[in-house]
């Protein structure tokens, strides 16, 4: 059954590829069901794959094969809380070694254009510490990092 909210991602005929994809790299995730096109559409054909059920560490998604002209943007994207620089790497490594490519402060972008933020608690916490000389310096050396390093963040909050 349909969850109430589920969040909707467009592809160009890759939905269920994508969907294998985030469910083999994330944990609580998983591939649902998969339906194919009762007719034609602009996109394809009969009995093509149209949506797919799958969630991305329990978020319910539906990934649409729509066609090619809608493109995902930073605006939306899929922030995942790690808990150690390993963790981070396996993600990180994960979607770039698939495709993807690197942005800034620990952002990157799926071969199919969908934006994560592989965010390490330690991170989060540096960069909301309540002395603020400290979150600004972990803030400053998060902005020079592509993908996050931990262990730079943490020396650079003890300053």
């Amino acid at each position: 059954m349909m969850s109430k909210n589920t969040i909707c991602l467009w592809y160009d005929g890759a939905a269920l590829e994508a969907a294998t994809f985030y469910a083999k790299t994330f944990p609580d995730s998983a591939v649902g069901a998969v339906y194919r096109a009762p007719g034609d559409y602009p996109a394809g054909k009969q009995g093509d794959v149209l949506t797919v059920e799958f969630t991305v560490m329990g978020i319910p998604c539906l990934g649409l094969n729509g066609g090619s002209g809608v493109a995902h943007t930073h605006a939306f994207s899929f922030q995942v809380a790690t808990d150690d620089q390993a963790e981070t790497d396996r993600l990180w490594n994960a979607i770039i070694d698939n495709g993807g490519q690197p942005n800034a402060c620990g952002w990157c972008q799926d071969k199919w254009g969908l934006s994560w933020q592989i965010t390490p608690r330690a991170l989060s916490a540096a960069i909301t510490d309540a002395d603020t000389a400290a979150a600004k310096r972990a803030f400053e050396a998060m902005m020079t990092m592509t993908k996050i390093d931990i262990a730079a963040i943490e020396a650079a909050r003890r300053g």
